[in-house]
């Protein structure tokens, strides 16, 4: 039995903790500052589009804190009641924020429909102006999470959040400034709507992401006949099967097979180890566990996996490398 939980190649595709630790952080105190402006000046205008906003930026310091507090727990080392350590914390954490971000817009969506029979006059201007701290403020928090939002889901939810929000914040500002000259405020309503659409189309696919690796399914990134493929291409390995890979966090997978090998390669299975585990690693696979069997031995383990074209069970042929 082969196992292996080290992997230098790692580091390049995971962010950066340091660099993201100040990111989440800039990123709260910054929000958390425009929640306290926004709610202030909507209580004191009598707004409701800017007391909704802050309703809804207020869910984004909370997914924000959520996120950082996902990757402080990665740090923690393993134990006997865990043995992964809480890695595993980050994928219910982007699945939180996803449904947070569904909540919200579930919110606003209410909160604009009720509206359309019975707009209420607003001060268009400083609701523009107010708004136009907004598009700084989450412009320069989502520009925060860019080079890192393709490599982790939780990174990927808080750039979304920002970059909803910034564009939120714009809706507010064009549909303030035409209300001031027009005093049409069933536009504050049509703005919110179609605000509530851009942010479904974003938050769709990390919800079925989040909910995939929730669910142990092969990360998106990564395709089980491609990996069985290139892992064939290891000399002494006839055949393989029950192979399964999952997400132990939003940036680190792992795999599990059983390989079939020649009763004269098996002399060299610390080698055969070593060449799949770098292969692996290329293919973001960070944890292996290889188990192995000569090609006259029949697997006693029930077939708990599709059969992805390379996995016979009991019938092996001899492959030629």
């Amino acid at each position: 039995m082969g196992h292996d939980h080290s992997h230098h190649h790692h580091h390049d595709h995971a962010p950066k903790l340091d660099h993201l630790n100040k990111a989440f952080i800039i990123g709260i105190i910054l929000n958390s500052a425009f929640v306290v402006i926004e709610a202030v000046v909507g209580f004191s205008k009598g707004s409701l589009a800017l007391l909704t906003d802050a309703g809804h930026n207020l869910s984004d310091v909370a997914s924000l804190a959520l996120a950082l507090l996902a990757f402080k727990l990665t740090k923690v080392r393993s134990s006997h009641q865990y043995t992964y350590g809480y890695k595993r914390s980050t994928i219910l954490v982007s699945l939180l924020n996803a449904i947070i971000l569904i909540a919200a817009v579930a919110i606003i969506a209410y909160e604009a429909i009720t509206r359309f029979n019975h707009p209420a006059p607003i001060p268009g201007l400083t609701i523009a102006w107010v708004a136009l701290v907004g598009i700084g403020v989450n412009a320069l928090t989502a520009y925060l999470f860019m080079s890192d939002k393709d490599k982790d889901l939780n990174v990927k939810g808080a750039y979304l959040h920002m970059a909803v929000d910034a564009l939120v914040s714009l809706g507010v500002v064009i549909s303030g400034v035409i209300i001031n000259y027009t005093h049409w405020y069933i536009l504050d309503s049509i703005v919110s709507l179609i605000i509530v659409l851009v942010i479904i189309r974003g938050t769709w696919s990390l919800l079925m992401d989040s909910l995939r690796l929730e669910m142990d399914g092969v990360p998106t990134a990564l395709n089980i006949d491609k990996i069985t493929q290139e892992l064939l291409k290891t000399k002494g390995v006839q055949n393989i099967h029950h192979v399964h890979v999952w997400a132990l966090s939003t940036t680190e997978n792992a795999l599990t097979a059983h390989l079939v090998i020649t009763e004269e390669e098996m002399p060299n299975f610390e080698y055969i180890k070593q060449d799949m585990r770098h292969r692996l690693q290329h293919m973001d696979i960070q944890h292996c566990t290889f188990e192995p069997e000569l090609s006259h031995e029949q697997c006693t383990q029930p077939v708990c996996q599709l059969d992805t074209g390379h996995a016979h069970d009991h019938d092996h042929e001899p492959h030629h490398h």
